[in-house]
């Protein structure tokens, strides 16, 4: 499993690390969590080409990738923010040849989850003519109607108001994990956010990911941009969640009393053991079961696949 992880080691170490792990992270961590972020994008692109082959085509689209995630309406928002701000950022380049500079924008420039980098985009004359679009989805309602009611400028809709309340939590967990940072630590922790598996690694992430193998569909920079966004939250969403693990592990340690013999055992045998507030690192069984937490499935769904004798495949949830 290490040797598997020297594509993407540092990167994921960089993602772990903004997701509130400590810097020094195994590299049997760093490749289990590869592994599992592998398998869900070949998930990913099995079903978007599934979906694609039921509509008669072959190449998958944007909105193919957005209905996996569909339930999520606070990452669905995140998305599509993220989505119409790249577009009017390119076109201020495509339009204004000073606004070149400012326009470049990838999928690792957000990983924090606020949708938009830096604010609401390009200021001046250009940003009052290239204003936001939002990007409509053909399962939603208003996609069925030719005609469409002008939005109000203080409307938010439920997803909007999801995204809103994440993108909080997120900062507050931000706000956290630098509050006792000096400004060499800060500065790494900013370099480390910009971490992404496809920003200028486009060719090794469609070998990486199976493009030619899962999938016959040559990706346009949406499909890939869109897949180094969601990679980003899977890696910060399974950090998390293993770090919870390891709190209710040492938690139980503490209870038991089986921390306090090992430290007397530490004391007695090392007299070079790294200081006790030294918190270790998460270990490749907690990415398991917190993998296995976040593939936990609702009892109506268990009840339908145990209707009949026959065997159902269980696909991967997305996380």
């Amino acid at each position: 499993m290490a040797d598997k992880s020297a594509k993407y080691r540092t990167e994921i170490q960089q993602m772990m690390f903004v997701s509130g792990e400590t810097a020094d992270i195994p590299p049997e961590t760093t490749g289990t969590v590869e592994e599992i972020v592998r398998q869900q994008v070949i998930e990913m692109l099995s079903q978007c080409t599934s979906q694609a082959a039921r509509r008669g085509v072959r190449s998958i689209s944007t909105e193919d990738l957005i209905f996996l995630i569909r339930h999520d309406k606070a990452k669905v928002s995140r998305l599509r923010t993220f989505l119409s701000w790249k577009d009017v950022r390119k076109n201020v380049k495509d339009s204004d040849d000073k606004g070149g500079a400012d326009a470049d924008f990838v999928a690792g420039d957000d990983p924090i989850g606020a949708g938009v980098v830096g604010g609401p985009g390009p200021g001046g004359d250009a940003g009052k003519k290239n204003k936001k679009a939002k990007v409509g989805l053909p399962w939603e309602v208003p996609s069925l109607y030719s005609e469409q009611v002008p939005e109000r400028e203080d409307e938010e809709d439920e997803e909007e108001e999801e995204m809103n309340y994440a993108t909080l939590q997120r900062l507050k967990n931000a706000d956290e994990r630098t509050k006792n940072m000096t400004k060499e630590e800060y500065v790494h922790w900013s370099d480390c956010r910009q971490a992404s598996f496809t920003f200028r690694k486009g060719k090794r992430f469609k070998e990486w990911a199976g493009f030619g193998i899962v999938t016959d569909s040559k990706p346009n920079d949406d499909i890939v941009d869109i897949l180094g966004f969601l990679t980003f939250e899977i890696v910060q969403t399974l950090t998390e969640e293993a770090l919870r693990v390891k709190d209710a592990e040492d938690q139980f340690k503490r209870e038991s009393g089986g921390e306090n013999q090992s430290r007397k055992r530490k004391r007695e045998s090392g007299l070079f053991d790294p200081p006790e507030e030294v918190r270790a690192p998460v270990q490749p069984r907690h990415i398991q079961e917190a993998f296995r937490r976040l593939q936990h499935r609702e009892n109506k769904g268990k009840a339908m696949r145990m209707y009949g004798r026959s065997l159902h495949r269980t696909p991967l949830k997305m996380i």
